[in-house]
C-alpha cells in the first residue's frame, strides 16, 4: 500500500467492514450520498466511452476506436468532477469518517490526479488508444467500487450481506483491470512527455523538463517496481473476502467461553467483559478508574490509557498491586461461562470447582538417542553458540542495549552451571506444548520429561512424537484410551491430546494426579488469535492456579511479550532517554515525526511513577493494533505470577524478544517492518530457534539460581517488578521510540534499502536534467 498504481482499485475502508447498523447516522447518510453519486458520475463516463467504442470500432478498428474516447462529448467534464471528488476521500480519512490510512488515501488519489492531469493537458495523450483503455478501465472499477460501498453501508455488512455478483466484481475485476489500466496511463504519460505542448508554454522550459523526467522516467520506474507490489495485494485481499465470505458458521460454544451479551441475538462479545475485567481490577483500589474504564467508549482505541492507569496503580504499594491482581483474575472467573456438552452453562469458578467423572488415560513416550548436548547451545546466524563463544555474544548483546545485564547474567550462569541444564530428573508442563515460542526442542535436547498438553489433532502428535523419539527425553501425554489398547501409531495419535477450552478441569484433574511426588513446571504457551486468546489464557491460569496451590512444589513458567507495559530498571529507562535525544536529531526522524504531527515516532520513555519502595520506570511496548484482547490474556497471566510468586511459587516469567515467527511473517507489513526496525538501535529481531534457546536459558537459570528474581525468597519493592528482570526484550525497552510509533518508518526505511539501486539510477537522471535546465550541458 506505500507505491500505489494509478489504477485506483483501493482498499479505502469506507467505515462499513463487518458493521451492523441498526440506525443510520448522519455519517452513514452522508457516505451513502458520497458512493451513489461517485458511482452514477462514473456510470456516465462509462456509458459515454463504451457509445464511443462501439460506434467507432467498425470504421476505425478498435485502436481508433479507443483514441477518440476522451473525445466524446461531455466526457472530458464528468471524467474530471468524478475523479476530482475522490479528494474527499482523503478528508474522510483525516476527520475520521472512515477507517482509512490518511497517508495510503492521499497517496492513491493522488496518484490517479496525476494521471488526470496528463491526459487534460496533452492533445497527445488524449488521441491514442491509451487514454481510452485507461478511462474504461478506471470507470469500470469505480462503478462496481463505489456501488459495493453503498450496499455494504446500507445492509451493515461488507463480507456476507453484499450481494454476491457485485461482492464478486469487487474482488475480482483487478485481475483484469490492473494491467488494462496500468498500460493505459503508462502510455498517457509517455505521450504526455512527448507532446511538445504539455504541459504549456508559460511554466518554462525549466518546468517542462522536470515535467518530463516525472512523467517519462519517475513514474514508469515507479510503476515497474510498485505495481507487483499492488496486484499481490489485492490477491490477498481477495483471498481473505472470500474466505470470511464463505466461512462455515461457527460451531456452538463449548468449554471456557464469552457470556451472552444479548440474549435476543445470543452474541458473546468480547469487548464489554474486556473492560469489566480491568474495571473490576483497579476498581479494588480506586472505583473511580473502574467506573471510567466502564464508561469508555471506542475501547478498542483507548484500552491503553486505562491500562497504563492500572499498572499506575499497582506501584503505589505491594499490597495494591496484589489486590488488582486478585479482583481481575477473580471477576474473571464469575464472568467467562463453562459450557457442557449437552450446552448447559455455569460460571468457570463453579466448572472448576466441580468433581469430573471423566478422566483422561496416560501416554508415554521414552525417546531413543542418546544425549548429545551437555549444556545450553544457541543457534544463532547459521552458526550454534555454546560456552566461551555463547558468553561472548551475550556480552555483545549486553553491551549494545539489545537485553537487559540480567537476562545475560542468567544465560552467563548456565554456561557456567551445567548442572542447570541436566535435566533427566525434571519434569515440565508444557501447555500448548507445539508451540513456536515454546521450549520444547531444546527440552528434549536435554533429556528432559517433558509433559505435553495440545490440541487432539493427529498430526500434531504425530509431529510430536517422531521429535521425542529422535531426542533423549520423554513425553506423557493424555489419551482417550488406554495406551496398550492401540495398536497401531495411528491409533496412539488419533487417541493423544485434549482441548484447554473443553478439557479444562479434566486436564487438571490429571496433572494433579500425575507423578505424584515430583516437582512440576508448568509452562503457559498457547496462543490463538483475538478473543480466543483470552479464552486459552484463562483455561491455561485455571491449570496453574490449581496446580500451583494443591500441588508441592509447582513452579510457574511464562514467556512475556515485550509488546505491553512494563516497569523496567532504571538503567534502561535512562537509555531510552538518551537514545532519544540523539534519534531527534536525525533528519529522517524530525521529518516524519512532523509530517504525522507526533503520531509517528513518539518517546518510549514515560513519567516516573513514586510509590511505595521507591520510583518506578514504565515503558510502553503496547501495540495498539494488537487490541485489547491480546493485551488481557497477557495481563492475566502478569496477575498469575505476582500472585503466585506472592504464596511462595518460584515463578519464571521473562519478556522475550521480537521473533520472526511463521504467524508474525505472514503478515507482510510485519514483515517488512521487521526488516527496518533494527535501524532503531539497540532493536534485533530474533529467529525462533534462537529465542527459544536463550529464554530456555533464562527459565533453567530461575529454577536453578536462589538468587533468581522469580525466586519468592528474594524481596522486591513491587511484585510487578518480577518482570523487569530476566528481560531478552530484543531492544524494546532502550528504544528511542514506543514500538507502536515505528512500525511506518520501519516500513519505510526497508523499502528504501530495496529500492536504493533504482534510487540512485533516478537521482542521476534527475541530475542530468537539473544540469540542462541550469545550462551546463
Amino acid at each position: 500500500l506505500f507505491i500505489s498504481p494509478l489504477v485506483a482499485i483501493t482498499t479505502v475502508d469506507f467505515g462499513c467492514s463487518g458493521r451492523s447498523i441498526s440506525i443510520m447516522g448522519p455519517k452513514e447518510i452522508y457516505l451513502i450520498l458520497y458512493n451513489l453519486c461517485a458511482c452514477a458520475g462514473w456510470s456516465v463516463v462509462f456509458a459515454g466511452a463504451v457509445k464511443t467504442v462501439a460506434q467507432g470500432v467498425a470504421q476505425d478498428g478498435l485502436a481508433g476506436a479507443l483514441s477518440n474516447v476522451y473525445a466524446t462529448e461531455g466526457l472530458a467534464t464528468f471524467l474530471t468532477y468524478s475523479q476530482t471528488a475522490a479528494l474527499l476521500e482523503i478528508a474522510h480519512a483525516g476527520l475520521g469518517l472512515v477507517r482509512s490510512p490518511l497517508f495510503v488515501t492521499a497517496m492513491q488519489v493522488g496518484s490517479r490526479i496525476v494521471a488526470l492531469i496528463a491526459v487534460n493537458g496533452s492533445v497527445e495523450a488524449q488521441n491514442q488508444w491509451g487514454a481510452g483503455v485507461m478511462i474504461l478501465s478506471w470507470s469500470l472499477v469505480e462503478i462496481f467500487r463505489y456501488m459495493f460501498y453503498a450496499s455494504a453501508l446500507v445492509t451493515g455488512d461488507a463480507t456476507k450481506k453484499t450481494p454476491f455478483p457485485l461482492f464478486f466484481l469487487r474482488y475480482s475485476l483487478f485481475a483484469v483491470l490492473y494491467p488494462t489500466g496500468i498500460t493505459g496511463e503508462l502510455t498517457v504519460f509517455l505521450k504526455a512527455a512527448a507532446d511538445a505542448n504539455f504541459p504549456g508554454a508559460d511554466y518554462g522550459s525549466g518546468v517542462a523538463d522536470i515535467v518530463n523526467f516525472v512523467y517519462a522516467t519517475l513514474l514508469p520506474i515507479v510503476y515497474f517496481f510498485g505495481s507487483p507490489f499492488m496486484i499481490m495485494n489485492m490477491v490477498g485481499n481477495r483471498k481473505s473476502a472470500f474466505k470470511k465470505r464463505f466461512a462455515k458458521p461457527p460451531p456452538p460454544p463449548r468449554g471456557i467461553s464469552f457470556p451472552v451479551d444479548d440474549k435476543e441475538k445470543g452474541t458473546r462479545s468480547s469487548t464489554p467483559v474486556n473492560k469489566e475485567i480491568l474495571a473490576a481490577a483497579v476498581g479494588a483500589v480506586n472505583p473511580e478508574k473502574a467506573q471510567k474504564i466502564r464508561n469508555a467508549r471506542g475501547y478498542r482505541f483507548t484500552y491503553v490509557k486505562h491500562l497504563v492507569g492500572l499498572v499506575e496503580e499497582q506501584c503505589k504499594s505491594p499490597e495494591d498491586c496484589l489486590k488488582i491482581a486478585q479482583a481481575g483474575l477473580d471477576r474473571a472467573y464469575e464472568l467467562f461461562e463453562f459450557i457442557a456438552p449437552d450446552g448447559t452453562a455455569v460460571s468457570l469458578k463453579e466448572a472448576m470447582a466441580a468433581k469430573n467423572s471423566e478422566k483422561f488415560h496416560t501416554g508415554y513416550i521414552k525417546g531413543e538417542a542418546t544425549r548429545e548436548a551437555t549444556g545450553l547451545e544457541v543457534p544463532y546466524k547459521g552458526k550454534t553458540l555454546k560456552g566461551e563463544e555463547l558468553k561472548t555474544q551475550v556480552r555483545k548483546w549486553v553491551e549494545y542495549g539489545t537485553i537487559e545485564p540480567s537476562a545475560g547474567e542468567a544465560i552467563i550462569g548456565c554456561v557456567d552451571n551445567p548442572k542447570w541444564c541436566e535435566l533427566s530428573d525434571k519434569y515440565f508442563v508444557l501447555l500448548g506444548a507445539g508451540s513456536a515460542m515454546g521450549p520444547l526442542h531444546v527440552l528434549l535436547a536435554l533429556g528432559a520429561n517433558v509433559i505435553a498438553v495440545d490440541l487432539d489433532r493427529p498430526n500434531i502428535w504425530k509431529r510430536l512424537i517422531e521429535l521425542t523419539k529422535k531426542s533423549s527425553g520423554s513425553i506423557t501425554f493424555p489419551l482417550k484410551e488406554d495406551q496398550k489398547s492401540l495398536k497401531t501409531e495411528g491409533d496412539l495419535y488419533a487417541s493423544a491430546g485434549c482441548n484447554l477450552f473443553t478439557h479444562t478441569p479434566m486436564i487438571r484433574d490429571w496433572l494433579i494426579d500425575l507423578y505424584k511426588g515430583k516437582s512440576f513446571t508448568v509452562g503457559s504457551y498457547a496462543y490463538l488469535n483475538g478473543a480466543l486468546h483470552v479464552q486459552v489464557s484463562l483455561a491455561m491460569d485455571a491449570i496453574c492456579k490449581d496446580l500451583s496451590e494443591k500441588r508441592p512444589n509447582t513452579s510457574l513458567a511464562y514467556l512475556c511479550t515485550p509488546t505491553d507495559l512494563h516497569l523496567v530498571p532504571e538503567e534502561a529507562f535512562r537509555a531510552a532517554e538518551a537514545n532519544y535525544k540523539e534519534y531527534s536529531s536525525k533528519p529522517l526522524c524530525a521529518i516524519m515525526s512532523l509530517l504525522s504531527q507526533g503520531k509517528f515516532l513518539r518517546k518510549n520513555a514515560r513519567t516516573v511513577v513514586s510509590g511505595k519502595g521507591g520510583d518506578y520506570y514504565l515503558i510502553n511496548g503496547i501495540s495498539v493494533a494488537q487490541g485489547p484482547n491480546y493485551i488481557l490474556a497477557k495481563r492475566m497471566q502478569h496477575w498469575r505470577a505476582v500472585i503466585a510468586r506472592s504464596k511462595g511459587c518460584i515463578v519464571s516469567s521473562n519478556i522475550a524478544p521480537a521473533t520472526s515467527t511463521v504467524s508474525v511473517t505472514q503478515n507482510r507489513t510485519f514483515a517488512w517492518a521487521y526488516e527496518g526496525m533494527p535501524y532503531f538501535k539497540p532493536y534485533e529481531i530474533f529467529a525462533p530457534e534462537t529465542s527459544n534457546a536463550v529464554m530456555s536459558g533464562i527459565l533453567f537459570s530461575d529454577l536453578s539460581n536462589p538468587k533468581s528474581s522469580g525466586n519468592p525468597k528474594n524481596a522486591l519493592n513491587n511484585p510487578n517488578q518480577l518482570f523487569s528482570y530476566g528481560s531478552f526484550n530484543g531492544g524494546n525497552w532502550r528504544c528511542a521510540y514506543e514500538v507502536d510509533s515505528i512500525g511506518e518508518t520501519s516500513v519505510l526505511i526497508y523499502f528504501s534499502r530495496v529500492a536504493g539501486p533504482y534510487i540512485a539510477i533516478g537521482s542521476v537522471a534527475a541530475a542530468a536534467v537539473g544540469a540542462k535546465v541550469l545550462g551546463f550541458v
